[in-house]
């Protein structure tokens, strides 16, 4: 049995999402409990010229229900990137999540040649489905992911492997 674009796709990004929601959840105790303004760590990025924790989750939502929209051919959902408190970003992750599991299996399986075209860095770019799934969707979702846990682990949350990876259970 093979695996179809649906397998490969939707529940990926849930799980990837579900375990950034864990994280999120986590450093929002951690600003409760240090007493710390949750912003601090909202705002917080690794170094001057990257983004913060925010956009580090706006991007992560945005390369998913792009990549489910274009691989079913639907239109894509515009979000205004506002969030500016964790209960913001759970909102979001929570939307996009819905978002994801509107979709049938019918209507991703069979993208692997669909052809995918979008702007990156102001510059027109080409895929097929599976390509743009496997070499584009997946290193910005897990970039944007693990950036974020690595803002909080920075910042003190005590999160590890696990919290990232999720339960298996």
């Amino acid at each position: 049995m093979s695996l179809s674009m649906y397998q490969a796709s939707i529940p990926v990004f849930v799980r990837a999402l579900g375990n950034l929601s864990h994280i999120l959840d986590k450093g929002a105790a951690f600003a409760e409990a240090k007493k710390i303004d949750p912003s601090v760590l909202v705002t917080a990025r690794l170094a001057p010229d990257m983004f913060p924790l925010s956009r580090q989750v706006q991007i992560a939502t945005d390369s998913v229900k792009g990549a489910a929209a274009r691989l079913a051919g639907v239109e894509i959902p515009s979000y205004a990137d506002n969030e500016a408190s964790f209960p913001d970003l759970q909102a979001r992750l929570a939307k996009t999540v819905d978002f994801l599991n509107g979709f049938k299996a019918s209507q991703i399986d069979g993208s692997e040649t669909k052809p995918v075209s979008l702007k990156i860095r102001g510059r027109d770019t080409s895929f097929q489905g599976r390509d743009y799934l496997l070499t584009f969707v997946y290193p910005t979702l897990f970039f944007h992911v693990s950036t974020a846990y690595a803002i909080l682990r920075h910042n003190g949350v005590e999160i590890g492997k696990m919290d990232y990876l999720g339960s298996y259970a």
